[in-house]
């Protein structure tokens, strides 16, 4: 067999564990981003569109993981969800009252083609009047092929371990194409694929909500080839398209800088993590030092088993553009931290960690405000993570760089008259409008944001219980109602300026982790 490309490419941080809040550009300036900076909003079809066995819609892997006592919190399922499916058009007049220019959203493999099979007329129909009712109020439609939805009739021939589901999916993506290509012109492959490999496969946190190693591994590399096939079809159609991924990325910091070990913490998540996908995607190789990480823990063949001659040229495949989604951070180490951040659903079903060989290794909590989810908030590290990924691939490849999800939940209040006061959600995305100001003014090509997420939704393993979005809904009405983050998004993507973020409004954000119980 070919000796496998690998490359060298250790995480360099010198960065230490109690971050800033606020980044370099201070929260009481004023910020005008850059002429042309696109503004928008971001879902997924699971999580909004609702009508799941309407219209030829089959099962995906989420409905079923869904019915897996234990799963999703309160037994909660996308059956309904946001109803999307039906108010679409409504929905589309609410993005246009909020001065988007663009909407990112997925389609679903399982409406398109149910039980990965032939072409669903009514389901593909959905996003052809979708687009149509888009571009009717001047909002460039930006689809996400695949978000997490697989239908569940491949997923019981092997799912993403199977190595013809990549062949599927670029399928499948063809016949989206066919159908939107002459009036979508910019298309995303994959969302997060790091949550559909280790997340599902491994940790079990996600649908399948398989716990393996090796199928987490398998999963990964499979969905890159996807991502290779998919995105060489779609450029043989449509050579001016743009087309790219959305990876999820984060900043990982030793404990202890000076800790030799607590370094190594830091380099296993950021190969495992980022790197792990950065690196075949941007650089045709995967990591040499996560190969070693796997060779310690046993899982050395793997990769030569799933990995065939070619499929490297093939993952690494031109792009235009890459999105980048971000939450937060984390301080690492293999030492015991007195307090754990809980930031995964607190379902009963058995979970795993989601990395292959990253035993011991522990996140740690810092002086600074989480969200309702125990998520830290680290603007900076959204600044300091788009400069890396600038100095060390986008920029000699010349790839443009959006964020394309980025938010937080928190536990609304709804007033008396309905509004809902949000300053902390509205507080956390202007902290990282600022910091993504930083990395522009740093040289960094970013040109646009997406707030995750438009409307409160199904927010996976949490189900109904967490909110991200900037519209509230309510789900024994299906009324919107636009919060106050979403008023204030409104007017910063109609003038492209940041107002100073009073005081109040920062103080809104909850308080620092390592004060609470």
């Amino acid at each position: 067999m070919t000796p496998r490309p690998t490359t060298t490419h250790p995480l360099t941080s010198s960065a230490v564990p109690g971050v800033p809040l606020t980044a370099a550009t201070p929260h009481d300036a004023t910020v005008r981003m850059p002429d042309g900076f696109l503004w928008g909003a971001a879902t997924a079809a699971y999580q909004i569109e609702g009508a799941a066995h309407v219209d030829g819609r089959t099962d995906s892997i989420w409905d079923a993981f869904a019915r897996v006592p234990g799963a999703v919190v309160d037994g909660d399922d996308g059956e309904v969800a946001c109803d999307h499916y039906h108010r679409y058009a409504d929905d589309v007049a609410l993005m246009a009252g909020l001065g988007l220019g663009t909407y990112r959203f997925s389609t679903s493999w399982s409406r398109v083609r149910p039980d990965g099979g032939p072409v669903n007329p009514k389901g593909i129909d959905f996003y052809s009047r979708l687009v149509d009712e888009l571009l009717d109020h001047e909002i460039l439609p930006w689809v996400t092929l695949y978000h997490w939805d697989l239908p569940q009739a491949l997923e019981e021939h092997g799912g993403w371990t199977n190595r013809d589901t990549a062949y599927r999916f670029a399928e499948y993506a063809a016949d989206v194409h066919d159908a939107l290509g002459d009036r979508v012109g910019v298309w995303t492959t994959l969302n997060e694929p790091w949550c559909s490999s280790f997340l599902s496969y491994t940790a079990g946190a996600h649908a399948p909500g398989r716990r393996s190693r090796e199928a987490g591994l398998s999963a990964a590399h499979h969905l890159m080839l996807g991502h290779g096939l998919a995105t060489a079809e779609l450029r043989r159609r449509a050579p001016s398209a743009n087309l790219g991924i959305t990876l999820n990325l984060t900043v990982t910091d030793p404990v202890d800088p000076a800790d030799e070990r607590d370094r190594d913490a830091a380099r296993r998540i950021d190969a495992q993590f980022n790197r792990v996908f950065l690196d075949p995607i941007l650089r045709g190789a995967y990591p040499a030092d996560l190969l070693t990480d796997l060779a310690e823990v046993g899982l050395d063949g793997v990769i030569d088993d799933v990995v065939h001659d070619g499929d490297l040229a093939v993952i690494s495949t031109p792009i235009d553009t890459l999105g980048v989604n971000y939450y937060h951070g984390e301080a690492v180490s293999y030492q015991t931290p007195d307090r754990e951040l809980h930031g995964s659903a607190p379902v009963s079903r058995p979970t795993s960690s989601p990395y292959p060989a990253a035993d011991g290794v522990q996140v740690h909590p810092r002086p600074l405000p989480v969200t309702a989810q125990d998520w830290e908030v680290q603007p900076e590290g959204l600044a300091r993570l788009l400069v890396r990924v600038h100095e060390e691939y986008t920029a000699e490849r010349g790839i443009a760089l959006y964020v394309t999800e980025n938010g937080a939940a928190y536990d609304d209040v709804v007033a008396e008259d309905g509004s809902v006061d949000d300053q902390d959600r509205l507080a956390f995305v202007d902290l990282h409008l600022r910091a993504i100001h930083d990395a522009i003014t740093a040289g960094v090509d970013v040109r646009g944001y997406f707030a995750w997420s438009l409307l409160d939704n199904y927010e996976w393993a949490w189900g109904y219980s967490k909110r991200f979005g900037v519209v509230r809904v309510d789900y024994e009405t299906q009324e919107r109602t636009v919060k106050a983050s979403g008023k204030w998004y409104a007017d910063v993507a109609r003038d492209g300026v940041i107002p100073p973020l009073p005081d109040a409004s920062l103080a809104a954000l909850n308080p620092p982790s390592d004060t609470q119980e």
